[in-house]
């Protein structure tokens, strides 16, 4: 059975969005941060499948494929599945459409032969699968500011482990964790 892992950024203070009207700055110089850019590549690389919903779906298939380098290639290769209620169109190659129980679609990607399900997405697909218990591994990007509010990441009280720390030299950092009861994969 092959993990789902949530990649996500939050704020110093633990917020994953920005209040409204306040400039998301996730990734504070990201493109100057060569041994970040070189992390990121890796862990999407690592993907078996990449998951997300459909705002973002929107917004990574309006960029990555016209993109070029390690981080566009495993964008554009890996196949995507987006989850949508309503029909959506689909113009990034490699994408199938999920508008089932999330529990249940997500169980039927974990149950596919293949490497680790990625799941990327704004704050409310996030939260779902973090409210729904479907995650089996965090993957948080926390950047060097903090945002004073917006929307968290958890809504409930949800222990995790601590299975890996990583420091960048622009200030972001890149922290693993897994269920308590579960084995890092």
């Amino acid at each position: 059975m092959r993990p789902l892992i949530l990649r996500h950024s939050l704020s110093l203070d633990g917020y994953a969005a920005a209040p409204a009207g306040v400039r998301d700055d996730f990734f504070l110089e990201y493109d100057q941060d060569e041994a970040f850019v070189a992390h990121m590549a890796t862990v999407l690389g690592s993907a078996g499948v990449h998951a997300m919903g459909a705002r973002t779906y929107h917004d990574m298939a309006g960029y990555w494929p016209f993109q070029t380098g390690p981080e566009a290639d495993a964008m554009n290769a890996i196949p995507k599945v987006v989850f949508s209620r309503s029909p959506i169109d689909t113009p990034w190659a490699t994408t199938t459409v999920c508008s089932g129980d999330l529990a249940t679609e997500v169980a039927r990607l974990k149950a596919q032969d293949g490497g680790p399900i990625l799941a990327h997405g704004g704050v409310r697909f996030a939260q779902a699968l973090v409210l729904a218990d479907l995650v089996d591994e965090y993957h948080l990007l926390v950047g060097p500011f903090a945002h004073g509010g917006g929307s968290p990441l958890f809504t409930e009280l949800t222990r995790l482990q601590l299975i890996g720390v990583k420091s960048f030299p622009r200030g972001n950092l890149a922290l693993t964790y897994s269920r308590p009861d579960a084995a890092p994969s």
